[in-house]
């Protein structure tokens, strides 16, 4: 059963429920080990071949195996006990670090390997992700429910403050190398499995008699039922496909255009996630009768400030900018969540949330394409481009869900 609910709410009152506590120190110590995997697989990726395509080659492995692994994880989450789903995710995480700081050790690292790993995480997120949200819902009071998604939101991003400079600051002492950041990863890795064991024992929903194919199809079917859910989910899968591809791109930008090599880079990470952490404590205690306009808004921002990134003049004024992409990005995934949690029924929440998360298989599937256009156009204009277009989805998006949630939200 939830902690009881603080009779004052404050920006950090989902913090109080004990089980919460545990998960998000967990979640640190395995969203560090995921960040740090990312950006040394991203920065191997590129010296191996010095091409955008092969960047984006590394995230179609990630957005293959999420197109497979994603529905399953949303009915294991329902169907299972989600400590026991969060700890298996976390062992595959510590397996794929651990295989590829051996490689790297060994001196038998090779490019093909890094996509496998990149499949490795995209099933160690599909398990990860449902599960992780849904256990949130059944441990804090629904009234806690939007500030412990912003807090949760948080902690991954200050993952995102660490992870990336730490992994960036490895990579550049040759004494320590990419293998040293595998390795540190790893530890991490680890850490979150053992945080993860103590989290409560809650036991898995009753059994419906339907087959794991049948539990997903009556999700859909909920889904379809509702069109603040199914807008909601477009909006996100939209976004995320068109606009999230930029961070593939990073190395090349730090590097190619401005000199900044792996510093730079890890750089440009870092100033995302600052804005993230800023802008998801910020709207921790944000009015939840005003999630649908704040997340719009954080939307277009997002896509209009892909724009000012391809026309950066100077380094520095690129991190200014990823400050604020971070900020955006962040706001409007916390918001999307915490709508969509607020919105459907307990029972569904591993499944609607694994069909969110579908939104990052394309985003993984569109890097490949995208990486093939920045190659014979150039990133700043590919960037420009994302942005207009994520510009012009939220506009439409915007006019249609005005009417569906002008009088729901007073009710999440």
């Amino acid at each position: 059963m939830p902690d009881p609910v603080p009779e004052e709410l404050s920006r950090f009152a989902a913090w109080s429920v004990r089980p919460f506590r545990a998960l998000l120190v967990g979640g640190v110590f395995t969203f560090l080990s995921m960040q740090m995997a990312a950006i040394a697989r991203a920065w191997l990726a590129f010296e191996l071949t010095g091409t955008n395509t092969a960047l984006g080659g590394v995230l179609i492995g990630f957005g293959l195996s999420s197109i497979v692994a994603i529905p399953a994880g949303g009915v294991i989450a329902d169907r299972f006990p989600k400590r026991a789903v969060i700890a298996t995710a976390g062992i595959l995480q510590t397996a794929m670090s651990a295989g590829l700081a051996v490689a790297i050790a060994t001196d038998v690292i090779a490019y093909w390997m890094l996509v496998v790993a990149s499949v490795v995480q995209g099933a160690f997120i599909s398990l990860l992700g449902p599960a992780r949200l849904a256990f949130i819902a059944e441990v804090v009071d629904r009234r806690l429910l939007t500030n412990a998604v912003f807090l949760s939101q948080t902690s991954l991003q200050a993952a995102r403050v660490v992870g990336p400079a730490v992994a960036g600051a490895l990579i550049s002492v040759d004494a320590i190398g990419v293998g040293g950041a595998y390795w540190t990863a790893t530890v991490l890795a680890a850490a979150g499995v053992a945080a993860a064991l103590v989290l409560p024992a809650l036991p898995a929903r009753a059994r419906t008699g339907r087959s794991p194919w049948g539990d997903l199809a009556d999700g859909i079917r909920h889904v379809r039922r509702d069109r603040r859910l199914g807008l909601l989910l477009v909006l996100s899968f939209l976004v995320v496909l068109i606009g999230f591809p930029h961070v593939a791109f990073l190395p090349t930008y730090a590097e190619e255009i401005f000199g900044a090599g792996s510093v730079g880079f890890g750089i440009l990470n870092t100033a995302a996630a600052v804005g993230a952490v800023a802008s998801s404590l910020a709207l921790a205690g944000v009015h939840r009768s005003r999630l649908w306009r704040y997340q719009v808004t954080a939307a277009g921002a997002f896509g209009l400030l892909l724009v000012v990134l391809g026309f950066a003049p100077a380094f520095w004024v690129a991190v200014g900018v990823m400050v604020l992409i971070g900020a955006a990005s962040a706001a409007f995934q916390a918001l999307n969540n915490s709508l969509i949690l607020g919105i459907a029924p307990v029972e569904y929440h591993g499944r609607v949330q694994s069909l969110l998360m579908l939104s990052f298989t394309g985003f993984g599937l569109a890097a490949l394409p995208l990486g093939a256009v920045a190659d014979a156009a150039g990133l700043r204009p590919t960037f420009a481009g994302m942005g207009l277009a994520v510009a012009l989805v939220v506009a439409v998006s915007a006019g249609r869900g005005r009417g569906a949630f002008r009088s729901a939200e007073a009710r999440l």
